[in-house]
């Protein structure tokens, strides 16, 4: 086997690697790329991947979580000047980024929201809070941008504030749903002027004590996030056409996660609240014969190359 053979076997490899932490970790968000043609959807699982592994290593800690953090940060960050990794969620990463010419600034900014995670633990309001979902939400959707792709004729700027909305709106979701798990790991990411409002004290969350205050917090809040799915709606008719159902269906499923909330009377202590399985291949059903078309209409509507005899 050849060098280049051999790389190109190992950098297949970290693009399967990574496509099984997203199976095992993002049952819905896996589901979606299922929709997406297969050049694209390697890149976003290299992309999940690569955010999961450094949040993990602040959840999920071992004895020196900022050491680890940082000696990760550093790696990546050499490896993607120099093109090559040996670590295969890092090696589909460095390739994804150069791939598709992602900014090595949404990388930073990630790095440093995970970073703030070690020592920050509560956000006084909105405001704070957006601006730690800049890196932990809003570069998520710009680097996913270039993968998906524009329409003809559409600049990515264009795109670029639908899709920083959609991820925060992924992640203000994940915020309500884990509302018990983020307070175990002492960190909560409600904003404190609403709880404050709403007579709902830290302390509160800490003995997962419901009552009508939480149950107005949480109504509160999850009209917040639908908010934020209104504003990134717009984004997707901006996508590439065989684009477009990956993020309609990954929008039904984690937008069904508010339902959810709704249906458990935002009860958010009780367990951890989930779309069902069934609800989940109701939506990729639905859309995957979209998709399948919307693929058809864009090689069909390539121009046909000409052959060498000019007929």
């Amino acid at each position: 086997m050849t060098a280049v053979a051999g790389r190109e076997q190992q950098l297949a490899a970290a693009y399967r690697h990574c496509a099984a932490i997203a199976a095992r970790h993002g049952k819905s968000y896996h589901l979606a790329t299922r929709l997406l043609t297969p050049d694209r959807r390697p890149a976003v699982h290299a992309l999940y991947a690569g955010a999961r592994t450094a949040d993990d290593l602040v959840d999920l800690p071992g004895p020196d979580p900022e050491g680890d953090l940082a000696d990760w940060s550093r790696a990546v960050l050499a490896e993607l000047e120099a093109g090559w990794s040996e670590d295969p969620v890092r090696l589909a990463l460095v390739d994804t980024y150069r791939r598709y010419d992602i900014p090595v600034e949404h990388l930073v900014d990630f790095l440093a929201a995970m970073t703030s995670d070690l020592d920050v633990d509560a956000y006084p309001d909105m405001a704070a809070l957006d601006r730690y979902m800049w890196g932990s939400a809003s570069v998520i959707g710009l680097q996913v941008l270039p993968v998906l792709g524009t329409a003809p004729g559409v600049a990515r700027e264009e795109a670029a504030p639908h899709a920083i909305a959609l991820g925060e709106a992924f992640q203000l979701t994940n915020f309500l749903r884990d509302v018990a798990e983020d307070v175990d790991r002492g960190r909560v990411y409600l904003p404190e002027d609403v709880m404050a409002a709403h007579g709902v004290p830290r302390e509160q969350l800490l003995e997962k004590r419901f009552d009508a205050n939480v149950r107005g917090l949480m109504r509160e809040m999850v009209a917040v996030v639908r908010r934020r799915y209104d504003d990134a709606a717009p984004g997707t008719p901006l996508l590439a056409p065989e684009s477009r159902d990956c993020v309609r269906a990954a929008t039904a499923l984690y937008g069904g996660i508010l339902t959810e909330i709704e249906r458990a009377d935002y009860r958010v202590f009780d367990g951890r609240v989930s779309v069902s399985k069934p609800r989940r291949l109701a939506v990729f059903a639905r859309r995957l014969t979209a998709a399948q078309l919307a693929r058809v209409r864009v090689t069909m509507a390539k121009p046909k190359s000409r052959s060498s005899t000019g007929a």
